[in-house]
């Protein structure tokens, strides 16, 4: 079977063996799949979902839920800090502040030590 796809312009062609569907619907499902696919990888690369702990749909949209309030507010962190702080990092001190009393901004905004920096040495081979 062959579908034209609207956005480009060229043909596909679908193999498949349900010729009771038109080209445009079988294009339509798998395109919506592929949008399905995505979804999932993403997610899974960005909110680091290991498991979902329910199999419903409910538990599962929850859960997706969850991980996406606590990824976008990581970020909103990011963005108001002052200081330059990875995603991990940041999932990393989170914890530490919560159990402490300190203020969350003087913690984000705090220069990093440079107590322990030292003059970079050059360790860069010679090549004869």
């Amino acid at each position: 079977m062959r579908s034209k796809d609207p956005e480009t312009g060229k043909y596909v062609v679908i193999l498949t063996n349900n010729f009771v569907w038109s080209p445009t619907t079988i294009s339509a499902i798998y395109k919506d799949r592929w949008q399905i696919e995505i979804f999932f990888k993403t997610i899974k690369q960005n909110l680091k979902i290991k498991k979902f702990f329910g199999t419903s749909r409910n538990a599962v949209m929850t859960q997706i839920w969850i991980a996406l309030i606590a990824f976008l507010l990581i970020q909103q962190l990011k963005m108001l800090s002052t200081r330059t702080w990875t995603h991990f990092s940041l999932m990393k001190l989170i914890p530490t502040i919560l159990n402490s009393r300190k203020d969350i901004w003087t913690i984000l905004n705090k220069p990093p030590p440079k107590g322990r920096i030292t003059k970079s040495v050059n360790l860069q081979l010679v090549l004869l």
